[in-house]
């Protein structure tokens, strides 16, 4: 304390005038301010914030009754339903940690997840019961206890769980005491990482990067009171960028989908009147080329985010087209999903449909309550020019950024060397301070000493018409080292030749980039709509792959 600052003595924090920041404020607030307005609806079923609010006290108490508190892990291994939504509230408010769990992994990650997090309780849903009880079956007495949350509309599937989720919170307090963590760095998530090289990483996040960033979800997209959010995201995918939080603030409603299906989509939208949903490229990429019909009797505009991989101009201009404006964002799991924005200005109104995709297609600027997002070179950890030409690697810095990679302290360092969190992912910054991405840099293609982005070129390929899909990837070449190969998904009924598809880019391109094998094939993705380009790259390794 500074004895001679009149603005210190006698002025700190106390229970008055400080609170740790959490987003599980929210609900509270939502329940009492807004108890008889709609907080979910799946299927038939209709839930107001005073109810959520109830089942997750219920939750809470519950768990505790199991031996859950403080520092304990509760993984969920669940769709987008509503118990996916409670528990990122009933959890975390016994002092336990989240861990979602990607529903697209084998029982072996399951098991490794399960394992490295000592989760204690697993929530799961019937239609993952196969690989739900193969990962328990590795774990053997370092299983957690399961908890089968029911779901008429799930597949069908053999019972796992030791008690159902219904029974759980019926023997739980619908009164239970709404504390808030005394710590606002306290853990309240963990969420790990693709591991599409060796094991996942477990990314921790806490209380306060996660009121932060479900508060700059409402300011950076400028989200009304009482929105109507389609569940198009997944929730397990970076605690769905905040979302399940980022709806209690606004006393918002939340319409829950088990599955991504235009023929479920566009009915959902029109009987609900859906404002805005989220999403990555491949959902949106396969709403605008669903059937028109399917649009029948939605006249209003849908708003919607999308990131999880830069997005080809092409797919800007499509939802344009349908009647969906989008807001590009970017992040990563370490940075709790989106954490910088493509803010639109008021001048790109008057541009072309073409130059208003160019410009929406960059990665942006910092988020509000993120504090700064750099390309700096990595080496020196000095700014590069802002010519939209230099390439650095992409930096974050704020409260918007993870604690760290549990148990894993070495990279936890390595991430944050230089006072500021690495990346990998490398970019150009313009002058108006927007950053692009150019490429990951496993994904930069070093052809004859000339550096080609493969996202530049997936750019191009998108446009063509016949397009759906497309990943370019480094393949070995004695004369230049490396060069691209394309491959590429068409759209249903659509055809289309190598020739074709290589002409056609050099009507875009300049001639080093353009690919010069283009192959044929449904892509492999993630769940979240990724392409795995690193099953690509063993493709292209094979001779066969491309002939």
């Amino acid at each position: 304390m500074d004895r001679n600052n009149p603005y210190s003595l006698g002025m700190d924090k106390n229970a008055a005038n400080f609170v740790a920041l959490s987003p599980l404020s929210f609900i509270e607030r939502a329940a009492r301010v807004y108890p008889d307005r709609m907080a979910v609806i799946y299927g038939s079923r209709r839930q107001t914030w005073l109810e959520t609010f109830t089942r997750c006290r219920r939750l809470a108490s519950a768990l505790i009754a199991h031996g859950v508190g403080v520092g304990d892990t509760v993984a969920v291994m669940l769709p987008n339903v509503p118990a996916m939504l409670e528990a990122h509230f009933g959890v975390p408010v016994t002092g336990a940690v989240l861990n979602t769990l990607n529903t697209r992994l084998d029982a072996e990650a399951i098991a490794f997840m399960l394992r490295h997090g000592a989760a204690k309780v697993l929530l799961t849903d019937r239609e993952f019961s196969k690989v739900v009880s193969d990962a328990i079956q590795m774990l053997g007495s370092d299983a957690p206890l399961v908890i089968e949350v029911e779901d008429e509309e799930a597949p069908d599937g053999i019972a796992v769980g030791k008690i159902t989720y219904e029974a759980l919170l019926e023997a739980g307090d619908p009164a239970y005491p709404w504390c808030l963590p005394a710590d606002e760095w306290d853990a309240i998530a963990l969420n790990y990482t693709s591991g599409t090289t060796g094991n996942p990483k477990g990314v921790v996040t806490h209380h306060r990067g996660a009121y932060l960033n479900a508060a700059s979800n409402v300011i950076s997209w400028q989200l009304p009171h009482h929105a109507t959010y389609l569940w198009t995201l997944p929730m397990f995918h970076c605690n769905g960028w905040c979302f399940p939080w980022t709806m209690a603030l606004i006393a918002g409603t939340s319409v829950c989908l088990r599955r991504v299906d235009p023929a479920l989509i566009f009915p959902l939208i029109a009987e609900h009147h859906i404002t805005h949903m989220c999403g990555a490229p491949i959902v949106y990429s396969t709403l605008i080329n669903a059937p028109v019909e399917l649009r029948k009797g939605i006249a209003h505009t849908v708003h919607g985010l999308i990131a999880g991989a830069a997005p080809p101009a092409a797919v800007i201009e499509g939802c344009e087209s349908a009647g969906i404006d989008l807001t590009h964002v970017y992040g990563l799991t370490e940075v709790y999903g989106p954490a910088a924005v493509c803010a639109k200005q008021e001048s790109w109104r008057t541009l072309s449909m073409e130059e208003r995709a160019q410009l929406n297609g960059r990665q942006g600027v910092p988020y509000p309550l993120q504090e700064d997002v750099a390309v700096l070179d990595p080496l020196t950890m000095l700014a590069v020019p802002a010519d939209g030409e230099t390439m650095g690697e992409i930096f974050f810095r704020g409260n918007v950024v993870m604690k760290g990679y549990l148990k894993n302290p070495q990279a936890t360092q390595e991430a944050f060397d230089g006072g500021w969190f690495h990346t990998g992912d490398l970019a150009v910054m313009y002058p108006d301070g927007y950053v692009k991405i150019k490429d990951r840099s496993k994904d930069i293609i070093i052809s004859g000493g000339e550096n080609i982005s493969s996202i530049e070129v997936e750019d191009a390929l998108c446009r063509h018409p016949a397009v759906m899909f497309a990943a370019v990837v480094a393949q070995p070449d004695e004369k230049w080292g490396e060069v691209p190969c394309a491959f590429v998904e068409l759209k249903p009924n659509a055809t289309a030749t190598e020739q074709e598809i290589i002409a056609f880019c050099r009507t875009l391109l300049a001639r080093f980039k353009v690919p010069k094998h283009v192959v044929f094939a449904s892509l492999p993705k993630t769940s979240t709509g990724k392409i795995q380009k690193f099953i690509l790259r063993s493709q292209v390794k094979s001779t066969a792959a491309i002939e």
